[in-house]
């Protein structure tokens, strides 16, 4: 074995949310951290999101209740830690005589929200009076049944990641970066991580090896010493376009008419902003690209809504992202597939002591809440440490 460079309680992979988030839960409750990061935080899918902070309505139709509250719950916890950050916007769902979703789903669907925000001011919903529909940003208004109104947040996704960082930096957490992940074995008493820093290799030990390295996860665990066991996945597509002017009133979710997805035509850094696919990916997660047939079921979406936009050629398409969502797999469209988050641990017989926990799946409004699960599942393996701070205490700014 190479000679170990240094020892920490804690080593992540990934630099995405969910890493950054499980390095300031870990600096947080005392642990030496090590983060490794192989091109630069929030390179991959924690910056090529659809920027919001939300409990996720649709997973009502799922049944996904859980996912929901805990949603809305860290949406409040971020609006006060983090002001500069994330910002409360209107919502606007319109409703047609042809959508699937009709009124009184609609309106069953934000109760419930609502209900499951505690009835919070910022969870309440309203219906928009047919004498304002005319000042939603050019909206089609033939055959348009009813407009409601309610509240979610919008962040930027990048700078979000950059400000956990920073405050797990603050709190003595260490990053490695570029630095790539060469591989691991797990020890008694730990792991031996072998990493690469320019020209320079580099073994170091720790307590417990979290992998977040989101697409890549299975490739991480592809190197573990012995073999692991690798959930099965699919990895999905989401993405984004781009056009020029800007929504003014709101975000809009509005109902895919080809196929009955939701869709969010959203303000974003003075353009609009609209998304998401999701589209089955089977390559290399370093070669993510929107697809050209993304781009133009997108513009469809766009120009069915607002017209005005006039997106009818890819020319209108300013810019375009694409990230992967990791997803259980398994049969049916994704659109349908559960966005819990798992986490796997080592199968070495000490399921309360594991060396090796992997992060499958994760959104961005529950990053802090799954560092909290992550920092639980690890915590046998760890030493007894003094308490710096508490997460939900932690006040985020800009970078």
């Amino acid at each position: 074995m190479s000679r170990i460079d240094k020892r920490y309680d804690v080593l992540v992979v990934g630099g995405g949310i969910n890493g950054v988030g499980v390095a300031q839960a870990a600096a947080a409750v005392g642990h030496s951290v090590l983060l490794l990061e192989k091109t630069e935080l929030a390179a991959g899918t924690s910056s090529k999101s659809s920027k919001l902070i939300h409990g996720g309505l649709r997973y009502l139709e799922s049944w996904e209740f859980g996912l929901v509250q805990e949603g809305l719950s860290e949406r409040a916890l971020m609006l006060r830690l983090a002001p500069d950050l994330v910002e409360l916007k209107p919502f606007y769902i319109p409703v047609f005589e042809y959508t699937r979703r009709q009124p009184w789903l609609v309106r069953a669907g934000l109760g419930f929200y609502a209900v499951l925000g505690k009835l919070r001011k910022e969870v309440r919903f309203r219906k928009v009076p047919r004498r304002r529909w005319d000042e939603l940003d050019g909206l089609v208004t033939d055959k348009l049944a009813a407009v409601f109104c309610y509240w979610d947040a919008q962040a930027d996704d990048a700078a979000l990641t950059a400000a956990v960082w920073k405050s797990a930096e603050g709190l003595g957490a260490k990053l490695a970066m570029p630095a790539e992940f060469i591989g691991a074995e797990i020890l008694d008493d730990g792991c031996a991580v072998h990493y690469r820093q320019g020209e320079r290799e580099i073994t170091c030990q720790a307590r417990v090896l979290v992998n977040a390295a989101g697409p890549w996860v299975n490739r991480v665990l592809s190197a573990i010493d012995p073999p692991q066991t690798q959930r099965r996945v699919q990895l999905v597509q989401g993405s984004h376009i781009i056009v020029g002017g800007q929504v003014e009133h709101g975000i809009y979710y509005v109902e895919v008419p080809r196929d009955g997805r939701a869709a969010f035509v959203m303000p974003w850094k003075g353009q609009t902003l609209v998304g998401t696919t999701e589209t089955r990916f089977r390559g290399d997660p370093d070669d993510v690209r929107p697809l050209r047939a993304e781009r133009s079921y997108l513009r469809r979406v766009l120009n069915r809504y607002f017209p005005r936009y006039n997106a009818t050629g890819p020319e209108a398409v300013l810019d375009a992202f694409a990230g992967l969502r990791v997803l259980p797999a398994g049969p049916g469209h994704a659109f349908h597939r559960s966005r819990e988050t798992i986490l796997d641990v080592d199968v070495d017989g000490k399921k309360d002591h594991p060396h090796v926990l992997s992060i499958y799946g994760g959104k961005l409004t529950s990053w802090r809440a799954t560092a909290e699960k992550v920092m639980s599942r690890i915590e046998g393996s760890l030493p007894a440490r003094k308490r710096a701070i508490d997460t939900r205490t932690i006040r985020l700014t800009p970078p």
